[in-house]
């Protein structure tokens, strides 16, 4: 599998990257999927940072999603869908799966605290690499699902309710 960091992937796909920031950007809290330790999903609450060319995670200490990623860094998060479907549909759902790295570097941590105020005393870091971006919104009566992979690059995919034929761009 190949892997990149955020700006690796904002780099192959500067507009649809700049698409899915800005969901995530447009509010603080959003879902993240981790595996529990029998392989079971567990989703929770998280803010996503975007900071120096990363998707940051930052977690309490010995919380139950840090000792997931701990154990298996393979992760799913979500951009939290707004108060209604309008923002959902004019913008698209986004979604980022992939690995989430522990950071323990003391200069990469005090970068991600610059200005919070007050920073948290201990906490876990975790950047991600995304394996998979995918966005999924409408276009009239078309569904159009966005998907990117490090191998694959971006792929666009519009499909109808009806018989009509799937489209897919590459």
């Amino acid at each position: 599998m190949e892997r990149t960091n955020w700006a690796g992937f904002a780099a192959a796909e500067r507009d649809f990257a700049a698409a899915v920031e800005r969901r995530f950007t447009a509010y603080t809290h959003h879902v993240l999927a981790t595996l529990r330790r029998d392989g079971s999903p567990r989703l929770t609450g998280i803010e996503a940072t975007f900071r120096d060319g990363e998707l940051w995670l930052g977690m309490m200490p010995g919380s139950r999603k840090a000792l997931d990623l701990r154990r298996d860094g393979r992760c799913s998060l979500m951009a939290n869908p707004g108060p209604d479907t309008a923002a959902m549909l004019a913008d698209g759902d986004a979604r980022i799966a992939g690995r989430a790295v522990e950071t323990t570097d003391e200069a990469a941590v005090r970068r991600y605290l610059r200005g919070q105020e007050p920073a948290p005393e201990v906490f876990h870091l975790f950047r991600v690499e995304p394996t998979e971006v995918v966005t999924t919104g409408v276009d009239g009566d078309r569904l159009v699902l966005r998907s990117w992979t490090p191998a694959r690059g971006l792929v666009t995919i519009r499909r109808g309710n009806g018989e009509e034929p799937v489209e897919v761009e590459h």
